[in-house]
């Protein structure tokens, strides 16, 4: 039985094959078209899973669409007859989009799966629709470990819901209750991401990152003014201040004058209260999912939680759910986001409307989210010749001692193995790697490498079994999702000096020993390497380890900012070629910059990527 998923139209198009239950494939469709976030039908990422399955979507039994667009029509509707006359411009702009495609949206994607099968619609198979809160509840649910959880999904807005809590049993979702529209904690969060000048639905993390520069002034502001938080974490935003309902923008003048300025513009300076402002909202929405989880905890009964949704990528909200929540276990989505759609509708018609059996994994299902394409050596090798590349092939146990060797020596690597990664995170297949030791490795890879903001923190691989003794977690964190202290042992102290510090200047001084990867609070980002999901990756760590004495690499996706990140041997090598990065390893294969034939300095390739 094979199911196809798919997620489009929106943002963050994706595809997903699950074959008698068993997640086969899934990947994003930015990463085959090189656009960020790409929204279009995903006849790529279609076409990687039907050749990772081999087979033809004649062979497809079931395709599923992860959200209702007429629901989602009639909420629009509803929304622009509730303000009225406000917001007539944004009116016409989105029912132009509407009645030309999605209202149609049943026979547009028919057209477009009949094109890619080369066949009549009347021969495609079934074509299903489930509810979007639906399949973020599938996603988080159905490949977790457990038996029966609580699960909760936090987005911006799915047809009307924003925020839902589900009961997981077996292979069942039961919804509990949800808050709709325009009532939003995702929408809430990308309006202070939108004001803070960075750029919704991308630029959120900036503004979680951004939050350990700032003091949370703002906060009694926001909730006099913005949001009315009950004790069981439901919520009401007040209107008057917010424009997504029925504008353009984000926010509206009464928020600008609330805040004292209108909002910071892209790639300006940032300045202390914007570090404030983005350290107050941080706060606020950490307290709102901390209530919820506990009114669930509460409801259901269960000791465990499955989170779905743009709001479950937000990693310091997590690391304090599982700190100081009630809940034993915590389970999140690794692509919480839309993609991850795609893998919880073909999910949900599997256990749902075809009311199948589950099986628990007692690690999970997602299969260390390994569940994009891999590239052989033999390809590796033939774009290398065709471009003329310096490379040498070495055999494995070489291989990772040689990198260690390499890294160890204050090198920067991008590191190229197996499948690629389905969801936002790099996970060590398609990554740049460092010494976390090397004090100037954060600023090296951010402005030489990365070409982004100075202020944005890297991520630790740490090796699994070893994770107690860098950070204060004792729960595996595979998916990059979870935030926790760096242990106090190995922390630097501050001078009083550096103490009276503020915002950016924080920046420079050394936190731990491993400053490359602790923030300004002492905070990291953590992902376990486990051998069962990531032999390759956990070998390399375990031959540094060996060299150094340290059991942790720093780990950022392999890409520059506003590049998806890479998907193949050329994506790799031309990423490589265009940045400062010391070396490249693909699979076996060994490349040095030094050693390469000379590239074009043509710096108007920073223009094919719009910055996020």
């Amino acid at each position: 039985m094979n199911i196809l998923g798919i997620s489009a139209y929106y943002h963050d198009s994706a595809a997903a094959l699950v074959q008698s239950g068993k997640i086969v494939a899934a990947s994003q469709e930015e990463r085959f078209t090189r656009k960020k976030h790409d929204a279009r039908f995903p006849k790529n990422a279609i076409s990687y899973a039907l050749t990772e399955a081999n087979i033809s979507l004649r062979n497809v039994d079931y395709i599923v669409f992860y959200e209702k667009p007429l629901i989602t029509f009639e909420r629009l509707l509803e929304t622009y007859i509730t303000y009225a006359p406000k917001g007539f411009r944004s009116f016409v702009t989105a029912m132009t989009a509407w009645l030309q495609e999605k209202l149609y949206l049943k026979t547009v994607l028919k057209k477009e799966l009949a094109k890619l099968a080369n066949c009549k619609t009347s021969q495609l198979p079934p074509l299903l629709f489930t509810e979007h809160h639906q399949s973020h509840a599938a996603s988080a649910f159905f490949p977790s470990p457990f038996e029966t959880a609580a699960i909760l999904c936090l987005d911006a807005v799915g047809e009307w819901a924003t925020t839902s809590l589900w009961l997981g049993e077996h292979n069942n979702i039961i919804p509990q209750w949800e808050i709709d529209f325009p009532h939003s904690l995702g929408l809430l969060y990308s309006a202070f991401t939108y004001y803070t000048g960075f750029k919704v639905n991308s630029g959120e993390y900036k503004l979680m990152g951004l939050a350990p520069y700032g003091e949370p002034k703002y906060t009694n502001l926001i909730l006099e003014n913005l949001i009315d938080i009950k004790e069981d974490g439901t919520f009401r935003l007040n209107m008057d201040y917010f424009n997504y309902a029925t504008g353009l923008t984000m926010t509206n003048r009464k928020f600008a004058q609330l805040f004292g300025q209108p909002p910071r513009k892209p790639e300006s300076e940032i300045t202390q209260r914007e570090m404030n402002i983005a350290a107050s909202i941080q706060k606020i929405t950490e307290e709102i999912v901390l209530k919820l989880a506990n009114t669930a905890y509460k409801e259901l009964g269960t000791d465990n939680l499955c989170l779905a949704g743009g709001v479950a990528l937000n990693c310091v909200s997590n690391g304090r759910l599982l700190r100081e929540g009630n809940f034993k276990n915590v389970w999140i989505q690794p692509a919480a986001g839309d993609a991850g759609g795609a893998i919880g509708a073909a999910l949900a018609i599997w256990h749902q409307y075809l009311e199948k059996p589950r099986s628990v994994n007692h690690n999970d299902a997602m299969q260390g989210a390994y569940l994009g394409p891999k590239f052989s050596n033999e390809e590796a090798q033939q774009y290398f010749d065709d471009v003329r590349a310096n490379y040498v092939y070495l055999e494995n146990n070489i291989l990772f001692k040689k990198v260690a060797k390499i890294l160890a020596e204050g090198n920067v690597v991008g590191w190229f193995q197996e499948r690629m990664e389905f969801g936002p995170r790099a996970l060590g297949n398609r990554s740049i790697i460092g010494d976390p030791r090397n004090e100037k490795m954060q600023s090296v890879m951010n402005l030489k490498i990365k070409y982004r903001e100075s202020f944005r923190p890297f991520a630790p691989s740490v090796l699994a079994e070893k994770v107690e003794q860098y950070f204060e977690l004792d729960k595996p964190s595979p998916y990059m999702l979870l935030v926790a202290e760096v242990k106090k042992d190995l922390h630097i102290p501050m001078t009083d000096k550096q103490k009276q510090l503020f915002g950016i200047e924080k920046l420079h001084i050394p936190r731990s020993k491993i400053p490359a990867v602790t923030h300004v609070d002492y905070s990291a980002r953590v992902q376990t390497v486990h051998p069962e999901t990531n032999p390759r990756y956990y070998q390399l760590i375990k031959q540094f380890e060996a060299l150094t004495g340290c059991g942790v690499l720093v780990n950022t996706s392999f890409n520059v900012r506003g590049e998806p990140i890479v998907c193949t041997p050329e994506d790799a090598y031309r990423c490589f070629m265009r940045t400062e990065m010391d070396y490249l390893v693909i699979n076996n294969y060994l490349l040095a910059k030094s050693k390469q034939p000379q590239w074009r300095k043509d710096e108007a390739w920073k223009e094919e990527f719009e910055l996020d």
